[in-house]
């Protein structure tokens, strides 16, 4: 019965997930200034930098994976090649809600309300 919730829990952050990611589009773009390239291969070295970081390290490591992991979302953002379609506020409820809710199966096996 726990991997049934546990599997439950997982569906729906992946479903949470996969509707939020339909709002955002990640583009690479060739830039005529060198220094915007910067930040797009900055953004990815950061982030895969933060979550081995947090994955493999965790102890030692932590905190400092947590701001690489920031700094490279800034980063993706500053770089311009993030493209959010509008939505509606009841589907980014329900997006983050589906996560959320998942994630609390995933941990406690229950909701709490």
């Amino acid at each position: 019965m726990r991997l049934l919730i546990k599997l439950v829990g997982l569906a729906l952050v992946f479903a949470g997930i996969y509707f939020l990611g339909q709002n955002i589009f990640f583009t690479t773009q060739i830039s005529p200034y060198w220094w915007r390239d910067i930040s797009a291969t900055g953004s990815v070295l950061a982030i895969l930098a933060g979550l081995v970081s947090l994955l493999f390290f965790r102890r030692e490591t932590g905190g400092f994976g947590w701001i690489l992991v920031i700094l490279g979302i800034v980063l993706v953002f500053i770089s311009g090649s993030v493209i959010l379609k509008p939505t509606s506020l009841w589907y980014f409820f329900l997006s983050f809600a589906s996560v959320f809710a998942g994630l609390q199966l995933i941990r406690t096996g229950r909701f709490n309300f």
